[in-house]
């Protein structure tokens, strides 16, 4: 719950900064010095394209959430099986040995998002957060897409 809080709370800060860019690229625009409206200008597309970038991430953490209930309510979330040091950070031979087995879960089954979402969370535990993101995003693809739209 910390996660979603915090995010919350930059994502709050982030609509005010945007509020406040906004206005002061509208003055600007109103100054009608041309230099003025170029910055103005920048001023507003740059809100937009961050405002974008928030709606897709939100988008991408409700959707992901979703998978994650409906796997918990089938009872096929992925138990933690890593091994951790003493200091609590997750061996690496412990998530290799689990990414390996997800990825051959996947492999055998590439049209399940079920696997998809438990390789997604095998390359977060592996500590490759590009990889889990994009293999979260297949997963949510699957999910949404009726299997006779997917050719």
């Amino acid at each position: 719950m910390k996660s979603r809080t915090g995010f919350l709370v930059l994502a709050a800060a982030l609509l005010i900064t945007f509020a406040v860019v906004v206005s002061e690229g509208v003055q600007l625009i109103a100054t009608g010095d041309p230099a003025g409206i170029g910055i103005g200008v920048c001023a507003l597309v740059i809100p937009a394209i961050g405002g974008w970038f928030l709606w897709h991430t939100v988008q991408f953490g409700r959707r992901s959430e979703l998978l994650a209930r409906e796997l918990d309510a089938e009872g096929g979330l992925p138990a933690d099986e890593l091994v951790r040091t003493p200091g609590g950070r997750i061996d690496r031979a412990s998530a290799d040995a689990v990414f390996a087995r997800r990825q051959a879960e996947a492999e055998a089954a590439p049209d399940d998002w079920r696997v998809w979402f438990r390789l997604a969370v095998a390359y977060a535990d592996a500590g490759d957060t590009p990889r889990a993101r994009r293999t979260m995003q297949h997963a949510i693809r699957l999910h949404t897409t009726p299997a006779a739209e997917r050719v």
